[in-house]
């Protein structure tokens, strides 16, 4: 959530981003008013509180008609406190409910505009012209099948649409992957974490997943337990409730889960293969930093996620995401998308998102700098989305005979393979 001191110093600010955002601007003059509510019934409440216990004080010395008045002023009291309080609990739940539904304070250098309004910042690598190598590219699921790695078919049968199994050489290379981005991280000085799958309502939410996401959210009824669509929510919410010390930051994590998403919305969109799916596995890198530090641990994780690209020999562009599509948690985010080439376009392979104190007031986390106590940044970063990273090696490292080569960064880790080999149907 945003700074309330903010809000009432400069709304028009808050107006501003809201408005980049497409979201309602009627929110910010709905809180500014619940704000006020909050804070004058605050102030009646401890007037209120304040003449009842001097009224205390009287009452014991008081006789007579004195002391009946001073009585039947002390009932009246006892009625107006209760109502005050129950007044001021009114517009503090009014005014968190808002503030919860308020998206972060968009960055002012990010593009405004909608999903197609990006800005490409960066781009990386040769995009091969196989016209010119003589032959036509397959696409992923064909290589995945040749190949003996996907599975889609079976997945449908056992799970239902968008599910798949990774079999024989694709089970090795989800791995390979694996243990290489932690490799990656690990050398970067990320501590590795191995995350739940099931986080509490208050870690979601927390993390700013039940506002706009809410829909793309598996909720498990019975329980009150939501599945995870990315790490960044367990390890968003590992220091909830913390005080943590400003010398010992940063805080990195890496962060492997498995990750569950509804895809509400997107019929239609990516039904072939295993690009858009339910369930998939993530590396992710999570920061902890000193607000002042946000921008640049920002930077940092872009080139994490162009060092791990580039590590795989992927053409790639890096572009600033619009304004109108950003979550509800990002002040500014970075998108990496590897070309595709049966798609003849670049799609989304990592992404960066710099969350400034959004997540951390929202999740009850600061840090102790001296005397102070104030909450600090968090940002997240995907290394490796498995399917999406598979999808692109395939494509772009294919050769006429169906074979793939494989990544030198990735060949430690599947035995030695240089290349995978068709398997005998």
């Amino acid at each position: 959530m945003i700074d309330l001191r903010l809000l009432r110093e400069d709304p028009d600010r808050v107006r501003a981003s809201q408005r980049a955002r497409g979201e309602d601007v009627a929110l910010v003059d709905a809180l500014l008013s619940a704000d006020e509510r909050r804070r004058s019934s605050g102030v009646r409440f401890d007037e209120l509180r304040a003449e009842q216990k001097q009224l205390g004080k009287q009452i014991p010395k008081a006789t007579g008609d004195e002391k009946a008045e001073l009585l039947k002023r002390a009932e009246q009291l006892k009625a107006d406190v209760k109502a005050a309080d129950a007044e001021r609990d009114t517009a503090d739940a009014e005014t968190h409910d808002l503030l919860l539904r308020l998206g972060n304070l968009v960055h002012p250098d990010v593009p405004v505009g909608g999903e197609e309004d990006f800005v490409t910042l960066e781009t990386h690598g040769t995009i091969r012209d196989f016209g010119a190598e003589g032959f036509e590219p397959k696409d992923h699921l064909e290589l995945g099948q040749i190949l003996g790695a996907i599975d889609v078919e079976r997945g449908a049968k056992v799970s239902g649409s968008r599910f798949y199994f990774l079999t024989g050489v694709g089970a090795l290379l989800e791995l390979a992957l694996v243990n290489a981005a932690m490799a990656q991280a690990t050398a970067a000085g990320f501590t590795p974490m191995l995350t739940p799958a099931l986080v509490r309502p208050q870690s979601m939410a927390g993390t700013g997943f039940l506002g706009q996401a809410a829909q793309d959210v598996y909720h498990l009824d019975k329980d009150d337990l939501y599945l995870v669509g990315t790490s960044e929510v367990p390890l968003a919410a590992y220091h909830m409730d913390e005080i943590l010390d400003a010398d010992k930051l940063p805080l990195r994590y890496a962060g492997f889960s498995p990750c569950f998403r509804r895809e509400a919305g997107s019929h239609g969109k990516d039904t072939r293969g295993i690009f858009r799916v339910h369930q998939f596995d993530k590396v992710e890198m999570f920061s902890y930093v000193a607000p002042e530090d946000s921008q640049a641990e920002h930077q940092r994780l872009l080139e994490w996620e162009k060092q791990w690209l580039t590590s795989l020999e992927l053409p790639f562009r890096v572009i600033d995401v619009a304004s109108g599509d950003l979550g509800a948690s990002a002040a500014r985010k970075y998108d990496c998308e590897a070309w595709i080439p049966t798609q003849g376009k670049y799609r989304e392979l990592t992404s960066t998102s710099d969350c400034t104190e959004f997540q951390s007031r929202r999740l009850s986390i600061r840090v102790r700098d001296g005397k102070q106590v104030k909450p600090l940044a968090t940002l997240n970063g995907t290394l490796c989305a498995v399917p999406r990273t598979i999808v692109a090696i395939l494509e772009n490292h294919q050769q006429a005979d169906g074979s793939v080569r494989v990544p030198e960064v990735l060949r430690p880790y599947l035995g030695g393979r240089e290349v995978l080999e068709p398997v005998a149907k």
